[in-house]
């Protein structure tokens, strides 16, 4: 089987080659815009991105960063449920393509894609940027209102990313409905604000209560730990910045973090994470503090030290959004002594 074929230097290599022509200062004012668009309250009634060079300079500024948030949870969905591998894939308010990218980053081989957007300006560039993956080209990209009335063929996984905060929650609801009818599994990704998180748990509720059961990030299936307004479940994707970033943001380092939430749930077989680090974790002198979100439906800070040897190792390499303990070979998970 060949290696998944889309890295994020293609995208970006595509990316930048469309940028090409369009005046830096114009990009810019286009970002600026429609990032003011997404952080606020948007008519679901009008497409945000309403012309090519709206497209171009938003597909230039924010596919990396989707793609990478992305290609994430869908790395920790594919790790619960390692023998799934989608024929079928609809990306819901799909856009330009960024989470068929990252299903095709994951997943080699081909499958069946159908990219769901009402933005066709949007859809116009997805299928122009697909032609430099070969896992995209025969991808289907249409126009098609999510709301109400939207109707998803039979499908082994749906992806919905960052799509839910342009939709009025009684629209939210009828996307999660429409996707739980359709799909095996369904991967939901959103930013990792407040708002973000509490539209991930509004979904992760009614997927479990169809009958699906969660992945990723959680360790159960159960009500989420978290207390209401005190805090938030959220994960960090690490996205190189490219010329369009750094004009519109400033700043001079080379990347940027993404911070995201999401949920993964399934009606297959599943191993969650036995548990799941839910924090940046701290380094102290013979010391690596975990905060972690545990099976028994609880939050707890774990203290591991020199004298654990080889789970202390392991502890100093693992990372925010990591399962703890790590990943053995084969489930069952288990932890070294």
């Amino acid at each position: 089987m060949n290696a998944p074929v889309s890295p994020p230097d293609t995208l970006r290599t595509a990316l930048a080659a469309l940028l090409d022509g369009l005046p830096p200062k114009q990009a810019g004012r286009a970002v600026e815009r429609l990032v003011g668009h997404y952080r606020g309250a948007t008519p679901t009634d009008v497409p945000i991105l309403r012309d090519r060079a709206d497209v171009v300079a938003y597909a230039a500024y924010r596919m990396p960063a989707t793609f990478e948030a992305v290609r994430a949870a869908l790395g920790e969905f594919a790790a619960a449920v390692p023998d799934f591998v989608p024929g079928r894939h609809t990306d819901v308010g799909g856009g330009t393509g960024a989470a068929s990218w990252a299903v095709a980053a994951t997943w080699s081989g081909g499958r069946d894609v159908t990219v769901l957007d009402w933005a066709e300006p949007a859809l116009a560039l997805g299928r122009e940027l697909a032609a430099a993956n070969p896992a995209l080209e025969q991808a289907s990209w249409r126009r098609e209102r999510i709301g109400p009335a939207l109707a998803l063929d039979d499908t082994d996984l749906v992806t919905v990313s960052y799509v839910l905060n342009e939709l009025t929650e009684a629209d939210r609801a009828s996307l999660v409905d429409a996707a739980a009818s359709a799909a095996r599994s369904v991967v939901i990704v959103e930013a990792g604000t407040p708002a973000g998180y509490a539209r991930v748990i509004e979904a992760r509720d009614r997927l479990i209560a169809a009958g699906f059961r969660v992945a990723a990030p959680c360790p159960h299936s159960a009500a989420c730990p978290i207390v209401p307004g005190e805090d938030w479940c959220h994960f960090s994707a690490r996205v190189s910045r490219s010329s369009l970033h750094r004009q519109v943001k400033g700043g001079s380092l080379p990347y940027e973090d993404e911070k995201f939430s999401y949920v993964a749930a399934t009606r297959l077989p599943a191993a969650p994470a036995p548990s799941r680090v839910v924090r940046r974790l701290q380094i102290r002198k013979g010391q690596v503090l975990l905060d972690l979100c545990e099976p028994d439906e609880q939050l707890r800070r774990t203290t591991v030290t020199k004298r654990h040897g080889d789970l202390y190792r392991a502890a100093r390499d693992t990372e925010w959004g990591d399962p703890w303990p790590p990943y053995t070979q084969e489930p069952p998970y288990t932890q070294k002594p």
